[in-house]
């Protein structure tokens, strides 16, 4: 079947139309709107995102907190939390990589609530195991042309510590939502099945050609063709990969692409759902079960 052309129909066109087309029930046959440009506020606009997820009204798991200064970071102080249930034995971790404009905490308390999801994942018989979260400055969690390595970070200093504060690292999931959803799914191929389980990435921030990337992901076009992920998928091979997005996220088409280039194609899926917080909350539950039933192994 022919797919129609994006340049049949315009932003205003759609916007006036728009209510008719939904009220129809034919939103999706009516017009393709992954091919529109600004596809991200038709989905809004018509409001075909879906609802919010919301935090759990539940205790959150216990945690704990501090900083280190980071020499793979050229020197920069880092905050680091790890939340995890009480246990008489070692628990395994997933590593949990923030997005842009983010830092460490953005996991817990009232933006993602990820502490909190993890408690109501535990007590409805979910494997415990415990999230640990780092800053990662906006650098796109790899090396950088000015020194800075927040990979190296993770994998040479963060993970000790984990290491020594009696967890089970040798049990490690990698986690992350839009720029840490890319993170996760690059160090996870860099690191391989030798030592990560599984990988799950939220709304990752992906694109298939070195012109279309946002200022500051990568420092040159070489850097980019260094660092992708897409062609990269059988980095992953004997790894539980999971990836998730929204079909009102700017990232979907790059993400569709990526899970396309894979042979079995990983767990999660697309959905209603744009690049927010809300999204990332309401995926949160399916997230947390995927990383406990592979660190549980």
């Amino acid at each position: 079947m022919t797919r129609p052309r994006a340049s049949t129909i315009t932003r205003r066109s759609l916007l006036i139309g728009g209510v008719g087309i939904v009220a129809a029930g034919a939103a999706a046959e009516a017009v393709n709107l992954d091919l529109l440009p600004g596809r991200s506020t038709m989905y809004r606009v018509l409001g075909l995102n879906g609802t919010d997820g919301t935090i759990p009204d539940v205790d959150p798991v216990p945690s704990v907190s501090g900083t280190f200064v980071s020499a793979a970071r050229a020197g920069r102080t880092v905050g680091w939390t790890i939340a995890a249930p009480e246990s008489d034995t070692p628990l395994p971790v997933a590593v949990a990589l923030h997005g842009y404009g983010d830092d460490h905490s953005a996991f817990f308390g009232r933006e993602l609530g990820w502490d909190r999801f993890l408690a109501a994942h535990i007590t409805g018989g979910g494997a415990p195991f415990a999230i640990a979260s780092i800053d990662g400055g906006n650098r796109y969690w790899h090396h950088r042309s000015d020194g800075d390595d927040p990979a190296a970070m993770v994998v040479d200093e963060f993970l000790p510590r984990i290491a020594r504060r009696g967890f089970d690292t040798d049990r490690l999931a990698l986690t992350g939502y839009s720029m840490g959803g890319f993170g996760a799914l690059r160090l996870g191929g860099v690191l391989g099945a030798s030592r990560v389980r599984a990988v799950s990435a939220i709304s990752p921030a992906l694109w298939t050609a070195a012109a279309d990337t946002a200022r500051g992901a990568f420092d040159d076009a070489a850097d980019f063709r260094a660092n992708t992920v897409l062609g990269r998928q059988r980095a992953l091979d004997g790894v539980a990969v999971r990836v998730d997005c929204g079909n009102g996220d700017g990232f979907a088409p790059a993400a569709h692409a990526y899970v396309d280039g894979f042979a079995t194609p990983p767990a999660g899926g697309f959905e209603p759902g744009a690049h927010t917080h809300g999204y990332w909350r309401r995926l949160a539950p399916q997230q947390l079960a995927f990383l406990g039933r592979h660190l549980g192994r």
